[in-house]
């Protein structure tokens, strides 16, 4: 499927500046904050502005397939991505997150959770609450039977299934930590599988999912 822009550039110029999107600057050499516009590029959903309370955000629609709305030329190395994200307890509905070291709309790693396991009853649902993939080639099926265990976790705290929580994602060398809420320690770090080093910062949905996203904000850290 093509990527698509989700409306006019001086609309979702507008939407984003609304949005409050932070991008924080770092060390030499910097990284450069949006696109000249300001507006996400969009693939596979419509990016509507969104605001909730003291949140002012983005929404992506549902929709079969993966989704992203990304900034090519946010581009991050190492360093720390967080924002604020709302899902649904609806089960095999609700896949929401980020995407980094991007490089294009199918090639990029990313971490996303999945809030209707989040205080599932079975302890089987319960572990695959967070899920780190690289695509095209590590994908969470291929990543559960072949190395089961390794890359999804239970979340700590365990958020509201249908409610905001905040993300922080530490990106290290190879190493990538995730941590919700005001916790100190992950609830999942992995090495990351794919060999990019550096790439575009998006946020992403799965497959018949829509996602509230607040507050980004990339710290690079050199």
């Amino acid at each position: 499927m093509r990527s698509t822009h989700a409306t006019g550039r001086m609309w979702l110029a507008g939407a984003v500046a609304a949005a409050g999107m932070a991008l924080a600057s770092g060390a030499a050499p910097r990284t450069t904050a949006l696109q000249p516009d300001g507006a996400p590029k969009a693939y596979n959903r419509e990016v509507s502005p969104l605001a909730d309370g003291t949140r002012k955000g983005l929404r992506l629609d549902q929709r079969e397939g993966d989704g992203l709305a990304w900034w090519p030329d946010t581009v991050l190395a190492e360093g720390t991505i967080e924002f604020d994200v709302r899902g649904k307890d609806l089960p095999q509905q609700s896949f929401v997150g980020v995407a980094f070291h991007g490089a294009d709309e199918k090639t990029y790693d990313a971490v996303y959770f999945r809030p209707f396991n989040f205080k599932a009853e079975d302890p089987a649902r319960r572990v695959r609450a967070v899920q780190y993939v690289a695509h095209p080639t590590y994908t969470w099926n291929k990543l559960r039977a072949e190395r089961p265990g390794e890359f999804e976790r239970a979340v700590s705290p365990v958020p509201d299934p249908n409610g905001w929580f905040h993300v922080r994602i530490v990106l290290a060398g190879a190493r990538v930590r995730v941590f919700v809420d005001d916790a100190t320690q992950p609830s999942l770090e992995v090495t990351q599988l794919s060999d990019r080093k550096r790439g575009w910062v998006g946020f992403w949905v799965g497959n018949g999912s829509a996602g509230d996203f607040a507050n980004l904000k990339v710290t690079p850290s050199r």
